[in-house]
């Protein structure tokens, strides 16, 4: 990643670079002047070309041919002596994932903008020199439910074997699909930076067997995510005092998975009165029995997990419904900035987890803002999906940080380099812990960050929590003041 490195990406061998010039050069001082002087000294030789141009022209024949001679040999040797093989060659990282969703696009666009930084920096220095970095891309389309794990499976295992891959970055959309994925990637012996799956499983197999220790994790998981979502109910009870929800739930694995972290960890233990949990398919586009009950029962809180495409449909009807619970939890298609405009303004008090820091900019945290504006100068729009792009912008950095750590692209080294993270970045500050998931916590100087944004007029995306992010208060439903 040197701003001064000395390799330009592209440059082949058989075009001179600016060394070889320098060298061809010293050829011609040092072998001219020898033979100059064969003949007498250069003021000599300066007095016979003033008095014999001919003969000066003849000498300057002789000595072009000579010099030609002696810097062709000295061109070979050194470059019979320098290791151009690696040096000269892009390393590829594969992104392999769901290209064609929300996440899987932004999150392959932002690995993008980290290795053009990276390449217009120099690339990344490999054995004292500046290499490029290169993408080569995959479409698993692992994200469809159509799609078995099997036939992705199959595409990551071709594209391996048959793609020169150092590492491969984002991974399976689907935990499904992780989890048997491992096995391919430890076959292979590549590190794997997952950014979207979420499933807390890999860690696990992580921790239990040394063949997976290749598998590391930048994005948020569940429990991670539910942890966000816990520190927002206790927030919301501190705060407000309130202790009865309901519970809207995607039924789904990391949904329900997420939901029963929550309620085993903190609503059952917190003196919160749960008063009912729904669980609705894939295709649900009506939630109006779920909000009916909800408000029947006197619910403070609704806590809704979703992150189909048509999920926003129960903000809405939240919302039209005139709901007096507040609703607070995550639904994928509330997360980006074009939401306002997409439901017509008819989102306004509903709050939204943000999976990653950077995935949205922050008054209070520069680096995220960096990050977020430096997407849109480049796409010319806001980053919209609020998981994927910022873990896989940095993961490309921390690979990037191991490569010139090791010196080396041995997978092993490339490990032990990114266990010891120490990266700070668009998230936060970025660790891993022994199961190789990235460490989130409540303060982007000792961690990284997930936040909850509350939709205010007129179209703003405000960060309610953590308190280190906060940029305002949360503006309650009518019928919930006090």
């Amino acid at each position: 990643m040197s701003t001064t490195g000395s390799h330009a990406p592209g440059q082949s061998i058989d075009r001179i670079p600016p060394f070889d010039i320098f060298i061809f050069h010293w050829a011609f001082d040092i072998h001219g002047h020898s033979d100059f002087e064969k003949q007498g000294n250069l003021q000599n030789l300066h007095g016979i070309a003033l008095s014999s141009a001919p003969r000066h022209r003849s000498l300057n024949r002789l000595r072009a041919r000579q010099v030609i001679r002696w810097t062709a040999l000295l061109i070979i040797l050194l470059v019979g002596m320098v290791p151009v093989s690696d040096a000269q060659t892009p390393v590829v990282i594969g992104v392999a994932t769901s290209t064609t969703t929300l996440e899987g696009r932004e999150s392959l666009m932002a690995a993008q903008l980290a290795v053009e930084e990276i390449n217009q920096g120099g690339g990344v220095r490999l054995n004292s020199q500046a290499v490029p970095l290169k993408i080569e891309i995959l479409d698993l389309k692992d994200a469809a439910p159509q799609v078995n794990a099997e036939t992705a499976l199959k595409q990551l295992e071709t594209f391996l074997n048959t793609r020169p891959v150092r590492a491969v970055l984002i991974g399976p959309f689907r935990s499904e699909v992780l989890l048997p994925a491992m096995d391919v990637i430890a076959k292979h012996q590549i590190p794997m930076i997952e950014t979207i799956a979420m499933t807390p499983a890999m860690e696990s197999k992580v921790l239990n067997t040394p063949a997976y220790r290749f598998l590391f994790r930048t994005g948020l998981n569940t429990r991670y995510l539910a942890d966000a979502l816990i520190g927002s109910m206790r927030f919301l009870k501190k705060r407000y005092d309130f202790q009865r929800v309901y519970l809207m739930i995607q039924d789904v694995a990391w949904a329900r998975s997420t939901a029963s972290l929550i309620l085993k960890l903190y609503f059952k233990r917190g003196g919160w009165e749960i008063l009912g949990i729904r669980h609705y398919p894939y295709e649900t586009i009506d939630f109006g029995t779920g909000l009916q009950e909800a408000t029947q029962k006197g619910a403070q809180v609704i806590l809704p997990i979703f992150d189909t495409p048509h999920s926003g449909q129960l903000v809405i009807q939240w919302k039209t419904r005139q709901t007096p619970g507040l609703l607070c939890g995550f639904i994928s298609p509330m997360m980006g900035p074009g939401a306002w405009n997409h439901f017509n303004g008819q989102i306004s008090g509903a709050l939204n987890i943000i999976f990653e820091l950077g995935n949205i900019p922050s008054k209070k945290f520069p680096p995220a803002t960096r990050f977020y504006n430096a997407f849109s100068r480049r796409y010319g729009r806001q980053i919209e999906a609020g998981h994927g792009p910022a873990p896989t912008y940095e993961a490309v950095y921390l690979l990037a940080r191991a490569i010139e750590k090791t010196g080396s692209l041995d997978p092993d080294q490339l490990v032990l380099a990114l266990e010891k993270g120490n990266h700070s970045g668009a998230m936060g500050r970025m660790d891993f812990n022994k199961g190789h998931q990235v460490i989130f916590g409540t303060s982007p100087e000792n961690a990284a960050v997930a936040c909850l944004i509350q939709w205010q007029k007129p179209g703003r995306r405000v960060i309610v929590y953590p308190p280190a992010l906060a940029e305002g208060e949360i503006k309650l439903p009518a019928s919930l003041e006090r």
